[in-house]
């Protein structure tokens, strides 16, 4: 059926087109704004900055060891393997294996990151204890600088980010997240520890710093911390300080309670001795005076005796309860709107530098991106893809080790 098929007059044809001319408008508006909508909210493509497997022997090629940093005697040598237990023997990470010794190592990123570029930072890897780690760093370091020194990186080298497990004793285990704060020129530690896994599985370890100054911490895919940078780092000066041209009153009174001026000390109180002879001691039937010289009885604790003197407390009539200190507006206070920007002149190297008095810790799967999504879906194409395969050979290899004690101690019993 078509409009223009039906006999009609010119005066006809422009009715019918003034009719329709809102409708087609109309519609031609509502793609637009549709094409339009869909091409601003699409979702720019998430960039990598680095990624790493360690699933081939060039991962050398890739990474440096510093020679600089410590005596040679002093460093350990990093191990290529897959560990004692595994979800796939071939899915390989690097190890340490020398026990009490530093350990150093540093890769180029693929492009550098740069806070100004308004991006999201997402730093993840994953980390595995195969030895009990009693004391020792899992960490890792993102580096700033063109110039960066690969032969040198050691515990001094300036760093942008530090991230990850630190154990030391039963009283030191944290999820360490240290950003750099260009306003303070220095490195800011989170204020309330994150705790840390301390089996012997692999655990992945995730943090986000995010543009609108907020930050996330994920272990194994779920946050365990997030909050706002301003309130969990010291990136900020206090809002209020105390006012310099204010003190304490000195006819302030802050004592509770004072002397009762009505209490006295008793006469003779001072002469009452600490210790008497004991009324109930006898001089033993064999002691000879001229021999064993003259018998005094011993001493014992005065049960009349009170101590010093004190004169009761009573409640003080002028106390006016704890002086506070009036509190003004800092002038210095300004709020940092990149307080997130802890890559300002860009980060471009990624690194380790640890120090383990036992080793086996063993690293994996490290990326460097803008987009936590990106980073979830790296996570699933490696850390969960073998995460329950491992624990359960994990559990093989304890049950193998309880049967060998179980042999052993059944062995000892039969041989006494």
């Amino acid at each position: 059926f078509s409009i223009f098929s039906i006999s009609r007059s010119r005066s006809d044809d422009l009715k019918i087109l003034l009719f329709f001319s809102p409708l087609i408008t109309l519609n031609t508006m509502k793609f637009s704004i549709l094409a339009t909508a869909a091409f601003t909210i699409a979702p720019a493509a998430a960039e990598i900055y680095f990624k790493e497997q360690f699933n081939d022997e060039a991962w050398k090629d890739r990474w440096t060891e510093p020679t600089g940093w410590k005596a040679k005697h002093e460093m350990g040598k990093w191990k290529h393997t897959a560990g004692e237990y595994y979800g796939d023997s071939s899915d390989k990470g690097i190890q340490t294996s020398e026990d009490a010794r530093f350990y150093g190592l540093s890769a180029p990123l693929t492009k550098t990151f740069n806070s100004s570029d308004g991006k999201d930072l997402v730093l993840q890897y994953s980390v595995k204890h195969e030895q009990n780690l009693d004391c020792g760093g899992a960490y890792i370091k993102l580096l700033p600088g063109d110039n960066f020194d690969a032969a040198n990186f050691g515990g001094d080298t300036p760093y942008s980010v530090m991230f990850g497990p630190d154990i030391c004793g039963h009283s030191n285990k944290r999820t360490h997240v240290i950003l750099h704060s260009d306003n303070k020129n220095d490195n800011l530690l989170i204020k309330k520890d994150i705790p840390t896994e301390t089996d012997n599985l692999t655990h992945l370890y995730t943090l986000v710093v995010r543009t609108d100054n907020t930050f996330e911490v994920f272990v194994d895919n779920k946050s365990v911390r997030s909050g706002k940078l301003e309130d969990e780092f010291d990136f900020l000066p206090e809002k209020e300080i105390k006012d310099p041209d204010q003190s304490k009153p000195a006819d302030w009174v802050d004592d509770a309670q004072m002397d009762d001026p009505n209490d006295q000390k008793p006469d003779g109180y001072d002469n009452i001795p600490e210790d008497i002879p004991d009324p109930d001691a006898a001089k033993p039937d064999d002691w000879d005076d001229e021999d064993d010289g003259e018998w005094e009885p011993p001493m014992i604790d005065n049960p009349d005796y009170k101590g010093p003197w004190k004169a009761k407390r009573i409640a003080n009539p002028d106390y006016k309860g704890p002086w506070v200190h009036p509190m003004i507006p800092n002038p210095d206070y300004v709020y940092d709107e990149k307080m997130h920007s802890v890559c300002t002149d860009g980060c471009t190297h990624i690194g380790f530098e640890l120090w383990q008095v036992k080793t086996g810790t063993l690293f994996d799967d490290i990326i460097v991106t803008d987009s936590l999504e990106e980073a979830q879906k790296f996570a699933e194409e490696t850390f969960f893809k073998k995460k329950d395969d491992e624990a359960d050979m994990l559990d093989e290899k304890k049950e193998a080790e309880r049967e060998e004690q179980r042999k052993a101690a059944v062995s000892n019993v039969a041989y006494t």
